[in-house]
């Protein structure tokens, strides 16, 4: 090879390393013409969404390893009952859930009408998820979707339809999806609804032609409201009752599932627990016991409400937390709470 051919050779190996390198950059760290993302653009493309238009998203999405590591260390997977609480239970969070609820008294009014959930109980989901709107999360929503949609190991597929339905919200809404913020798990707005609730629960609650979330709390009193509604909230009814049992929970029962309620009262009396207030044996409920700062156990027994509220978040420390938020907001406002616990032990000092 003569001295020419070399140097024509590195040139066009360099040339087609700088195209290379500008395909790259171009399309960020989800090529939008390859792979399991191109599959993606694919399948969004086909319900209606502008092909360039998606490629263009997805070539500005960013990996973050900050996302990966955060959804491994979520509050509910390593605290106990009494910590949990001290973070969503505190007097400035309880005195601004009665100040949104009269901000907004119309909407919270119309809400209990149309779905029978107490101004308290919406207040208190806003209130455990975004402090009534203030922090609604400082992650890219199209980062930490695509990020969890093609690098989690377990739960890709679930957060790859949550990615599809976003894409389809932005598009539909016409906002840019890189400017949308929210949690790391690509939640959003102020009730932090993941996109599939968000397209099957969001509602336009101020007559306004929108379903904004993001920054409208009307649209996000009545959304919550739907959303319990949907999940067959139980108008009136109580949450749960407090019950009385041994020092430590028995080894042979189930406690703190959040599943439909799954243990008979009968087989609680059995096991030494029992309902401070009357309940039919056959009563199917909860058994919560949730752990006190000084090692002590209180029993309580989630009913049917308590279920629908661990639909929003799987967790009965999330249930417990807005339960007890819900409870002391309706106390300082004066409201009626007997569709909490009518014949509640108070054991914990409110905030």
């Amino acid at each position: 090879m003569t001295r020419t051919s070399r140097s024509v050779g590195r040139i066009l190996m360099a040339s087609g390393c700088l195209m290379l390198a500008s395909a790259t950059a171009l399309a960020g760290d989800f090529d939008p013409r390859h792979g399991e993302v191109k599959r993606l653009v694919d399948e969004v493309s086909a319900e209606g969404v502008d092909r360039a238009w998606l490629e263009k998203a997805m070539g500005e999405a960013d990996f973050s390893q900050e996302v990966l590591d955060a959804m491994s260390g979520a509050a509910e997977h390593h605290l106990v009952w009494h910590e949990y609480r001290d973070i969503f239970l505190d007097e400035a969070r309880v005195a601004k859930g009665v100040r949104f609820i009269e901000q907004h008294r119309d909407a919270f009014e119309r809400a209990q009408h149309d779905y029978q959930v107490p101004p308290e109980i919406i207040a208190a989901i806003l209130g455990v998820e975004t402090r009534y709107g203030e922090v609604t999360g400082h992650h890219r929503v199209l980062d930490s979707l695509s990020t969890l949609a093609f690098h989690h190991d377990t739960r890709g597929d679930f957060f790859r339809g949550e990615l599809a339905a976003f894409l389809e919200i932005a598009y539909e809404q016409d906002v840019e999806p890189g400017d949308l913020e929210g949690s790391y798990a690509g939640a959003m707005g102020y009730p932090q609804f993941i996109p599939t609730s968000y397209r099957a629960y969001a509602v336009d609650f101020d007559g306004d032609g929108a379903r904004n979330l993001w920054t409208d709390p009307v649209d996000a009193i009545g959304s919550v409201g739907n959303y319990f509604a949907e999940h067959r909230w139980q108008g009136d009814a109580p949450i749960y009752r407090n019950a009385e049992g041994p020092a430590e929970p028995p080894a042979d029962l189930d406690f703190n599932q959040a599943r439909k309620p799954y243990v008979s009262v009968d087989r609680l009396r059995e096991a030494g627990i029992a309902p401070v207030a009357p309940l039919p044996s056959d009563t199917r409920v909860i058994p919560l016991a949730l752990e006190q700062a000084d090692g002590s156990y209180r029993y309580r027994l989630g009913l049917d409400n308590f279920y629908v509220i661990t639909r929003y978040n799987h967790s009965y420390l999330y249930a417990m937390a807005v339960t007890e938020l819900a409870e002391a907001i309706a106390e300082a406002r004066g409201a009626p709470t007997h569709w909490f616990e009518s014949t509640a032990v108070e054991s914990e000092e409110r905030p």
